[in-house]
């Protein structure tokens, strides 16, 4: 795998990790980077009806507060992959880290409902900063055991973030620390954001494409308005009842996407310097995982929200009851994902298959449970299928991401870590787009003996994905196992 150049220690140069983070203080960094990036996905759900009544909000600009920060994410990701490869992964990392900062302040201090608004949406670009970032550093930092380990931490952290979310927030709206109520879900990164960006200039090394790099401004046009016409009718169609608008947008999106790639590819044949460096989709290990990481991500998200829906909605919990029954995951996760990378090492490339099926097990438990409990059943007997649905998420997430970056070389770690980010952003979005069809048509008039037939179509849905994603990804293990690794 080629190296990236450097302006750090020669041991960066040779992309092994600097000295510090050998004593894991630089992936201790990019870790609390990644948790608050993923904790604001799902904690503002919690926080939605305490700020609604707070500010005056109405339904448009609550709409807002979720969907632009997500939209605003989306959007960024691909072309703040290639401004770490252009100016310094480290340095936009903490540009990045910095601004997150502070917009999570003004939204934690917005006096307004188009103040938060606005602030979300400077957070979502923010956090588009960061994240590649972290990705290509994992990628060029560290190498073998190291590295997998490094991406086993990361794939904790990012599930941590996202199941845990919800009980954090409720505890937080539940304490009340200082008066502050549903400001604290945003403020809690102030403490977190500040630590981290004061450890950066000791903890990472700086790296970059070993020639530097010019922005294409064309690609970043074409890429953000193909994003852009996907992503949003995605999150804003169902709440709107699908406008002429929307159609115009998810039509539009496929054509957008092809003159982009081949605007990419032609610069790049060139000589010239392309956000996308088409090169990435000739490695099978990146193609595969990209496509792989589309059916994972398209049902993480939204079965988070129908889960939430259904207790809150269906059961009557509050946000801290029902982030207490996402324990359960949590606990199955934490199982695995702590030693995601032996597993690995033990099983190879049968372990993300291994994983999806492992879900779609769980799933298919959870799912018995629904049906039996319906709205009166105890919350207990949800716990077994959650679990198991938790050690195979557990299983997949790492060693995904190791799949699609891990034989990229140096030079295109930032291009292949936008792309990454980005199809997990996208999934997300679309994975919410479809099973809200199902679910909320499922629903009706909303009537709560409605919610258990409604969950139980949406999980149905669920587990067709994790036998998609087994079935995309057996076929390396089956050729690993051939080859005789």
């Amino acid at each position: 795998m080629a190296s990236a150049s450097t302006t750090a220690s020669p041991s960066v140069a040779r992309g092994v990790a600097p000295a510090a983070d050998r004593y894991g203080l630089g992936l201790l960094v990019l870790l609390a980077a990644t948790f608050m990036s993923a904790l604001d996905i799902f904690i503002v759900n919690v926080a939605i009806p305490a700020l609604q009544g707070d500010l005056h909000a109405g339904t448009a600009a609550v709409q807002w507060v979720v969907a632009g920060f997500g939209l605003a994410v989306a959007t960024g990701l691909i072309t703040a992959g290639r401004l770490g490869d252009v100016f310094g992964r480290r340095r936009m990392f903490a540009v990045g880290l910095a601004l997150f900062t502070v917009t999570s302040a003004a939204c934690g201090f917005a006096p307004t409902a188009g103040t938060l608004v606005a602030a979300r949406v400077l957070q979502g670009l923010s956090a588009a900063l960061m994240s590649p970032q972290v990705l290509a550093i994992l990628q060029t930092a560290y190498t073998g055991k190291t590295q997998a380990r490094a991406f086993s931490m990361y794939g904790m952290t990012m599930g941590v973030g996202a199941v845990f979310g919800q009980l954090i927030g409720g505890l937080l709206i539940r304490a009340d620390i200082l008066g502050l109520g549903w400001r604290a879900c945003f403020l809690i990164n102030l403490p977190i954001g500040v630590a981290a960006l004061v450890m950066v200039p000791r903890a990472l090394g700086e790296s970059r494409a070993p020639r530097r790099p010019r922005l294409d401004p064309a690609g970043v046009a074409l890429s953000t308005a193909a994003v852009v016409a996907l992503v949003l009718p995605l999150i804003q169609g169902r709440s709107l009842g699908w406008p002429v608008w929307t159609w115009v947008c998810l039509a539009a999106s496929p054509v957008l996407f092809a003159v982009f790639v081949v605007h990419q590819h032609r610069l790049g044949a060139g000589g010239g310097d392309p956000v996308l460096d088409t090169r990435l989709f000739r490695l099978p290990g990146f193609s595969l995982g990209a496509l792989a990481q589309l059916v994972f991500w398209t049902g993480q998200g939204s079965f988070f929200l129908v889960l939430a829906l259904y207790l809150q909605a269906g059961r009557g919990l509050d946000a801290l009851g029902s982030g207490t029954v996402f324990l359960s995951i949590g606990a199955g996760y934490l199982l695995t994902s702590t030693t995601a990378h032996r597993i690995a090492a033990r099983l190879g490339a049968r372990t993300v298959p291994a994983g999806a099926l492992l879900m779609a097990a769980g799933l298919g438990t959870l799912w018995a449970a629904v049906h039996a409990s319906g709205t009166t059943g105890t919350l207990w007997e949800l716990a077994p299928g959650l679990f198991v649905d938790g050690v195979g998420m557990g299983m997949v997430i790492a060693p995904l991401t190791h799949t699609a970056l891990g034989g990229v070389p140096a030079e295109m770690a930032g291009s292949a870590s936008g792309v990454v980010a980005t199809i997990q952003q996208i999934s997300g979005a679309l994975g919410i787009a479809l099973i809200g069809i199902l679910f909320y048509g499922a629903i009706g008039g909303g009537a709560s003996a409605r919610y258990p037939h409604a969950l139980a179509l949406g999980l149905e849905f669920l587990m067709v994905l994790e036998l998609a994603l087994a079935a995309l990804t057996v076929g390396t293990a089956v050729r690993a196992g051939r080859n005789g690794r």
